[in-house]
């Protein structure tokens, strides 16, 4: 085997593995779905929250414009967004169903499955492009859902929308790192200690978690719409980013593959609770899911290929 592809086999091999994992043991009854849903919710609430907050906290930031390194990764998102948006239109859609479809071809598994892929491929160097990207991803990107689908729907929506945002666990661990790091004092030992131990939780329980939430989903629907969003999301978001990034931006490799990675990665479970709560495109938004997390075990090693290549 070519040490390259050693390589990238050696980072993502674990990662699906645990995500298979995750699923034989919810398939098989050997975990119940409500245990299942409580490791989803320590990870959403504790683990990441708290990898979050140690990064922003205690990590040496770089003197980087962040601006490029967005630009790089959401314009790609952008046009992905509206080619999806597009298909859906050409599938006879409605204007909510089109939203979704178009989210679901732009939102990346970031947390549960991009996290560990970047800290396996770079370490620590990874944490700060993560923090970086995921500061803004959720944000923009359920925005944007939202007022697409909420459009006339006045102020009750828009607070709806706020709330939704600020009491979000993730960013909430992002910002309570940003208000520590502002004081400019070192955190304590043993908060350290706590929120190393959690942390280092993170990467683990989110595999094993998304391997048992796939439980929940299921490739059906237009499988001709469900394919192209896939293509949209697994094969033209990451080749798109990879090129502005390396050749447009010429952002430091780091940031580069950590670009890339995030777009490689399969869609997020967010799309199918967007789906379900509009009660649109539910079919869709389910088989997208569990076909992109299927592909991504391609994806995800071309692009730990193309940054050990860099």
């Amino acid at each position: 085997m070519p040490p390259v592809l050693a390589t990238a086999f050696a980072v993502v091999a674990p990662i699906f593995a645990l995500i298979a994992i995750g699923y034989v043991t919810v398939r098989t009854g050997l975990i119940g779905q409500s245990a299942s849903e409580g490791l989803s919710a320590f990870v959403f609430v504790l683990a990441i929250p708290a990898l979050l907050f140690r990064t922003v906290a205690t990590a040496d930031l770089p003197n980087l414009n962040p601006a490029p390194y967005w630009l790089a990764y959401f314009i790609p998102l952008a046009l992905v967004w509206l080619a999806a948006s597009l298909f859906a239109r050409m599938a006879g859609r409605d204007r909510t169903e089109r939203a979704v479809i178009g989210f679901t071809a732009a939102q990346s598994n970031t947390v549960l499955i991009g996290i560990p892929l970047i800290l396996g491929v770079f370490g620590e160097a990874g944490r700060v492009p993560i923090v970086l990207l995921l500061a803004v991803h959720l944000p923009v990107t359920m925005t944007i859902v939202t007022v697409l689908i909420e459009r006339g729907g006045g102020a009750q929506a828009t607070l709806k929308l706020i709330r939704s945002l600020v009491t979000h666990p993730i960013l909430i661990g992002i910002f309570a790192g940003i208000a520590w790091r502002m004081t400019g004092q070192r955190l304590p030992e043993i908060p350290l200690s706590i929120v190393t131990f959690l942390s280092q939780a993170a990467a683990p329980c989110a595999l094993v978690a998304t391997g048992m939430g796939l439980v929940r989903v299921s490739f059906t629907g237009s499988r001709l719409l469900i394919m192209a969003v896939a293509a949209l999301k697994l094969v033209v978001h990451p080749v798109l980013v990879f090129i502005l990034a390396k050749h447009v931006f010429a952002l430091p490799p780091v940031w580069v593959g950590a670009a890339t990675m995030f777009a490689a990665c399969p869609t997020g479970i967010n799309a199918f609770l967007v789906a379900e709560r509009y009660r649109k495109a539910e079919a869709i938004a389910s088989g997208t899911i569990a076909f992109t997390t299927l592909l991504a075990v391609v994806t995800t090693t071309v692009a730990v290929i193309l940054v050990a290549l860099r």
